[in-house]
């Protein structure tokens, strides 16, 4: 299949090697030309403008966005909507409001343009590792793109099947699934966002209290000088906790015991917000996600050893760099 890639940065970079090692064909575009030209040393088709790009898609047009939430992501799909036609399909697989799926589904189905919301998560591991999709829109949409959703996601693998899982779970077990109607593949990669604040939380707080051990303000014979980087390594080995976080974890502290490079100042990129607010819609009790989130928020102005672990994990799996 031949599809357009809006946006080329850590993550639709590699979104698109990987499909383009998949057998798929790629019309490239990125606000900076370099990156689109970068990626045809991959076998991309670089294009200087949207205009370019929908012209260079064979009809029915599909086109990938994968730019920064908010007003980058609704700037460029109503600025390439104006460029396609009835029957084309827009997916916008960036961390957008589900919300906003909504209503912009709403304004590409009166020009009969269909849009799906892909949920993606894999970070900058994802070239290799592959990733994680959730998706919402027409359900004939999803099936017209699924060739692009199995080729990007990680596959089976050596993960063993959940016994008794429902035929209708089939694509769950290859890492992709269709969510439901606009904007459920979006909602459900936010409260899996949602999630990872309060698993990194709950990682960061264990290994401040670990490292806090060695107080002197403790009994001198209750004091433990622990070695945080075997304990992290130590727990990915059959342990309950184990997970990809841990992975990182262990990653960052062996490669830095005191964690040094990092200050502890931990962003949030809306996900954890609209977790909350949607447990708050929902009178749902969210006490633990709700806690994470607000730790971000006080990380930013004095910063614990377990805040630069949050910063050292955000960094492992999504590249994300500290605001200085």
């Amino acid at each position: 299949m031949k599809i357009g890639m809006i946006g080329l940065g850590r993550m639709g970079g590699n979104m698109a090697k990987r499909l383009l090692r998949g057998g798929h064909g790629i019309v490239a575009f990125d606000f900076n030309p370099a990156a689109a030209q970068a990626l045809a040393a991959d076998g991309a088709e670089p294009a200087a403008t949207l205009a370019a790009l929908a012209k260079a898609l064979p009809k029915p047009r599909v086109v990938w966005v994968m730019v920064p939430a908010g007003a980058p992501t609704e700037d460029t799909v109503m600025a390439l909507a104006a460029e396609l036609e009835a029957g084309d399909i827009v997916i916008d697989g960036g961390n957008s409001y589900f919300k906003d799926d909504v209503r912009r589904a709403g304004l590409l189905k009166a020009k009969g343009i269909h849009y799906l919301d892909a949920g993606t998560s894999g970070g900058v591991w994802g070239l290799e590792r592959g990733y994680c999709l959730m998706v919402g829109g027409p359900a004939e949409a999803f099936k017209a793109t699924e060739a692009i959703f199995k080729t990007l996601a990680p596959g089976k693998g050596d993960i063993p099947v959940t016994p008794n899982l429902k035929p209708g779970s089939a694509t769950a077990e290859q890492g992709y699934l269709y969510c439901g109607p606009s904007g459920s593949g979006h909602f459900v990669k936010m409260i899996h966002n949602g999630i990872e604040y309060g698993l990194m939380q709950a990682y960061a707080e264990g290994f401040d209290i670990l490292r806090g051990a060695a107080s002197d303000k403790l009994p001198a014979g209750e004091r433990y000088q622990l070695p945080l980087d075997s304990i992290s390594e130590l727990w990915r080995r059959g342990s309950v906790v184990s997970s990809w976080l841990l992975d990182l974890t262990a990653l960052a502290l062996n490669e830095d015991p005191a964690l040094s490079g990092f200050t502890g100042s931990v962003e949030d990129s809306g996900e954890g917000r609209w977790t909350v607010q949607a447990a708050v819609d929902e009178a749902v009790p969210a006490e633990v996600l709700t806690a994470s989130l607000f730790a971000r928020f006080r990380s930013r102005q004095d910063h614990t050893f377990g805040e630069k672990l949050l910063s050292a994990m955000r960094h492992g799996f999504g590249g994300h760099v500290e605001k200085k």
